[in-house]
């Protein structure tokens, strides 16, 4: 029988992840581009429900908000009921009811 306690089991010898931009042993995973992070190379998001960590690259790039990609979740969302709008209004010019 095998105890297994709060930390993750290592199978087969891999190693931890180490971060990305002074080789510490990461603590997860940048928010943007997912590369591993230790504690001290990251900065703690603002702006969201959830607080995430962010790189410094990530960082210097983008600040760190993460109101840019719900911005573009909004974009994404009003792009096609736009198009439909835009295609409503067509059709009802095209084939408008005649009373």
């Amino acid at each position: 029988m095998v105890r297994v306690s709060g930390e993750l089991l290592s199978h087969g010898g891999g190693s931890d992840a180490r971060c990305v931009d002074c080789g510490a042993v990461a603590v997860g995973p940048c928010a943007r581009c997912h590369d591993p992070v230790c504690g001290d190379c990251c900065v703690l998001t603002t702006g969201s429900a959830n607080v995430f960590a962010i790189c410094r690259r990530c960082e210097r790039r983008g600040g760190k908000s993460l109101r840019s990609g719900w911005g573009l979740v909004a974009l994404w969302l009003a792009l096609p009921l736009g198009a439909l709008l835009v295609a409503l209004a067509i059709l009802q010019w095209a084939f408008g009811s005649t009373r």
